[in-house]
This record gives C-alpha cells, structure tokens and sequence, in this order.
C-alpha cells in the first residue's frame, strides 16, 4: 500500500463537470492529493477520462478561448482500434461547455490522437484517425463543421500551419507501445531497418506526401564507431524549427524487437538528429544515446534533457550544427521532464514537470526563471501507483499563447485523469 503523507484538502472554487454536459456548474469541492499554493482549477471530471497528451503541441486556440481535450470511458489498458476517443473543446469563456466534435480510432496514452491546432487559424484542428485500414488525419472547422481528410497521420505541424511531418505509428506501437496506435500491421515488421518507410513531409492542403528520410538511413550511420545495423530501429518525437527551417527527430533502435513489455527488450538507445525540411543536411545534434525530452527555444537552440558525452544528467541547450553546449537549470532542474517555454516572456520562463517522486509518487509542476535561476513549485501531485507503464499519466504541462493560464493532465483527484488549470499571469509579470 502507498502510504501518502502530503495530502491537503483545498476548499477552492473549483470548476468541474456536472451531470449536464451543455454547461459545467461552479461547485466548491475539495481535491485530494495535491500540494500547492495556486488555485488549480479543475476543467473536466469522471467518471470518463479526459486528457489532451503532449507538451509540445497546441491545446488552446489563438484568442485563448477554446481548449482542446479527448475523452474516453474509463479503461485501463492499451487501447485497441475498436477503443473510440471523443475529440472535444472547453469554452473558457461560457462556464466551461463541453463541446463535441468528433471521434479517433487511433490514438495512445501518452500522445493522445496529436489532436491540436493548427497554427495561426482560429477556426481549425486536426487530429489522427483510422479509416479503411489505414492511419488518417482529420481536419475540421470547429464552428461550420466542415472536415476533410488527409491520407496519411501527422507527428507535428510547422508554425506557419501549411504542412506537417510524420513517421510510420504501427511501427512505433511495435516498438515503444504507447506512442503508436493499433489496428494497422505493419507491412515490415520483420525488417529490422526498412528502406521503405521513415520520415514523411505532408502538405495540409493537397494531402501530397513524400518520404524525406528513411529508416535504413539512419540504421547505416555508426553510433560512436558502432554498426547499427543488426538492432530494429524507428523513428519518435518530431518536432519543426520556428521559423520552419529545421526539424528534429529522435532514432531509436533496441538489440532485440520485443514489444517494450519484457525486460530484455525493454532498453533503447536514443541520439537526436537535425535536418532540412527536404531531409538533406542531417546533423546528429546529440549523440551520447540519452537524449530525451527536448524543445525548440529559438531557430538555433534546442533545450533537452540528456546525458551528453562526458557531462551527467540534466537539461541543456544545444545549438544545432555546432558543439556547443550549455548547461541549463544547474543544481535545480535536476529530474527529468516535459519542458516548454511560456509564451510572450522571451524565453525566460521554462514550464516543467517531474515524473512521481518518492513513495508518496508526487509529479511536481513548476516554473523556472533562467536570467534569476529562480525556481517556482506550481504543485505537488499524487499519481496513484496503478498509473505507471503504458497507462501512466504525465503531467505534460502546455501555456495559453499569452504564457497566462498552465493546462495540465493529472489523476491526483480520485476520478482518473484529468484536465487541470493555473493562472501564472501574476507570476511572470
């Protein structure tokens, strides 16, 4: 049994679902099993689960009105094809009303659908799914309803909202369950390195796609001296440059294919790579084989969490194309999270989280100010021990675009995960 011993009980004006789903009701509840000196406030409640996923991805439109969210009956397990998720919305402005607007088949834990924004418009989103057999993406205004389909899934969307870059997620879900979606097989699941498939560009507007880099591409490419080519390789966490110029991505590969649940194919290794968005001029940015969670601060920059060559644990900012490293949080930011800057502060405010901490297996939300190394606890959270694995719950913290409100998924309130609010704006004033 977990004993937990840093409980409160908030009496905070909370706002939550209530029976009605047209319109949320203002009610005082307590909250368990949380620490903090903020208001949090809570956006959607169960019994069904309600997430969004990622970090790096869009959650709240440009006026910062309408909030992304899924919803799920309640399971725990690996979702399978048949296992429907409900793409919704929350009108901050209207009491928090739910507002449907469609549904995915093909979606995990830990990234949801890539349900998200498209950049710069307020009006569409776009989300993957699976149709005839094959992994789609929707795109759907959100107020006349119009959607279209594209052929192939997205990973990420460039900042000036024309196109995205995807990876084969059958692949993935063989590999590292949970980042992948079930219901398609994999045509080279016993290649080990196909030529065949990679890393795609997708125009938003055509559907048109091409292949920029191949998995057996990168197999051939020594990792310090060693040949790759024996172990099953695949491609994970895509992420484009802000002035679209770039792109990064984390290759993969494991000595045994596994399925990520046994022991003995459960280790990977892991070097970040950069590139051209035609997939020419790739640079291995980091290649100790730590490299984790990571974002672009600026066109050149990119902050990560990694082990480099020589260095210990911690996050650092790697300039790409060059050696240069810089040391970022020092002594502070010394655990492992999902990181982002918050929007409108120049960079100087980095919003992070923790993986459960102790035997009370508390998430900690916080925000670091780098020109002062000041850091700034949000939260305390209590995951229950059943959250771990595949179905875990990370916090995975996203910002308003004016840095004012923190969102966050958290199952710390007795009824699964959750979708959770902070207002900062008086922090990063």
């Amino acid at each position: 049994m977990i004993k937990v011993v840093l409980i409160f009980f908030l009496n905070l004006p909370l706002l939550v679902f209530g029976q009605n789903r047209e319109s949320n009701q203002n009610t005082s509840v307590p909250l368990e099993g949380y620490i903090s000196d903020y208001e949090i406030i809570k956006l959607t409640s169960g019994p069904k689960q309600h997430w969004f996923g990622y970090y790096d991805k869009l959650q709240v439109d440009p006026t910062g009105r309408y909030v992304l969210v899924a919803e799920v009956d309640t399971i725990h397990r690996s979702p399978t094809e048949n296992d429907g998720l409900i793409i919704g919305m929350i009108d901050l402005h209207d009491n928090n009303k739910w507002i449907p607007l469609g549904e995915s088949h093909a979606w995990g834990w830990q990234q949801g659908c890539m349900l998200q924004w498209i950049p710069g418009s307020k009006e569409e989103i776009l989300w993957n799914d699976l149709e005839d057999g094959k992994f789609v993406t929707r795109i759907l205004n959100v107020f006349t309803k119009e959607r279209r389909t594209l052929p192939k899934a997205i990973y990420t969307l460039s900042n000036d909202g024309t196109f995205a870059l995807g990876t084969e997620f059958n692949r993935i879900q063989k590999l590292r369950p949970g980042y992948g979606y079930a219901g398609v097989p994999d045509p080279y699941e016993e290649n080990r390195h196909p030529g065949e498939i990679g890393l795609y560009k997708i125009d938003l507007k055509t559907g048109h796609s091409e292949l920029l880099i191949t998995i057996d591409a990168m197999a051939k490419e020594e990792h310090q001296g060693e040949d790759l080519t024996d172990y099953w390789h695949w491609f994970n966490h895509i992420l484009i440059s802000p002035d679209d110029q770039r792109f990064t991505f984390l290759h993969r590969w494991r000595k045994e294919k596994g399925n990520g649940k046994d022991k003995a194919a459960s280790g990977f290794i892991t070097r970040m790579v950069t590139a051209d968005l035609d997939g020419s001029n790739r640079y291995i940015l980091d290649p100790s084989g730590y490299t984790s969670h990571f974002i672009w601060k600026n066109p050149k920059e990119i902050c990560m969490w990694t082990k480099p060559i020589g260095k210990d644990n911690g996050f650092y900012t790697f300039t790409d194309k060059t050696n240069k490293i810089v040391p970022v949080g020092e002594g502070i930011m010394t655990v492992n999270g999902h990181n982002t800057y918050i929007n409108g502060t120049n960079e100087e405010w980095i919003l992070n989280d923790t993986y459960p901490q102790g035997a009370e297996r508390l998430q900690e939300l916080y925000l670091y100010h780098v020109p002062t190394k000041k850091k700034i606890s949000l939260g305390k959270f209590h995951e229950p021990l059943k959250y771990k694995g595949e179905v875990r719950c990370d916090l995975h913290p996203r910002n308003s675009p004016d840095g004012h409100l923190v969102f966050f998924d958290s199952t710390h309130g007795g009824d699964g995960r959750q979708l959770y609010m902070i207002d900062v704006s008086k922090i990063i004033e």
